[in-house]
C-alpha cells in the first residue's frame, strides 16, 4: 500500500508542478479562468474530507481495540463524506459544462479538471476501500485502508489551494 500512495503522490505532484509552470506562461489567464470555480464548494470539500480522514483515524483506533461495531460506525460516515464531496465536486463540474466551460477552453481547466477528476476517482476508491476494510474490521486492513484515505485527504489539502486560490 505504501509504494502505491507515495507513487499516487509523486503523480498528483507532478502535475501540480505541470499546472504551477503552465500558469507562469499565462497568469491573467489562469486567474479569468479560477474566477468560474466555486472556492467556497472547495472549501467544505477540504472541510468534509478532512472530517472524514478524522473519522478514518479513530476507526483505526477502534479496530485495534477490538471494537468492531464503533469501527463500523465510524466508517459509514467517513464514506458518506465522500459522498459529500463527489457530489459537491460534481455539481461544480455541472455548472461550468452548463457555462460552456470544458478541458478545451484554457489550459487552466485542462489542469484543473485533470486534477480534481483524478482526485474524485481516488475519492471513489477510497469510498469502496473503507467499505471493504469496515467489512473485514481487521486492525491492518483498517489501518491499510485509512492510509489510502489520508493520502487522498493530503492530495486535496495540496490541490485545493493551488488550484483555487493563488
Amino acid at each position: 500500500m505504501w509504494v502505491l500512495i507515495l507513487s499516487e503522490i509523486a503523480v498528483f505532484g507532478a502535475g501540480l508542478l505541470a499546472f504551477l509552470a503552465v500558469r507562469l506562461t499565462d497568469p491573467t489567464g489562469f486567474a479569468e479562468a479560477q474566477s468560474h470555480l466555486h472556492r467556497t464548494g472547495a472549501a467544505a470539500n477540504t472541510l468534509v474530507l478532512v472530517t472524514s480522514g478524522w473519522l478514518a483515524a479513530i476507526a483505526t483506533r477502534a479496530a485495534e481495540a477490538g471494537q468492531r461495531r464503533r469501527l463500523r460506525l465510524l466508517l459509514a460516515p467517513a464514506i458518506l463524506l465522500g459522498a459529500v464531496f463527489l457530489i459537491l465536486k460534481a455539481s461544480e463540474y455541472a455548472d461550468l459544462f452548463a457555462q460552456g466551460i470544458g478541458t478545451e477552453t484554457h489550459a487552466f481547466y485542462t489542469f484543473s479538471f485533470l486534477l480534481t477528476g483524478f482526485h474524485a476517482a481516488h475519492v471513489l476508491a477510497g469510498m469502496v476501500l473503507l467499505a471493504l476494510v469496515g467489512w473485514l474490521g481487521t486492525p491492518k486492513a483498517v489501518e491499510t485502508g485509512a492510509a489510502f484515505w489520508h493520502m487522498v485527504d493530503l492530495v486535496w489539502v495540496l490541490l485545493f489551494p493551488v488550484v483555487y486560490l493563488l
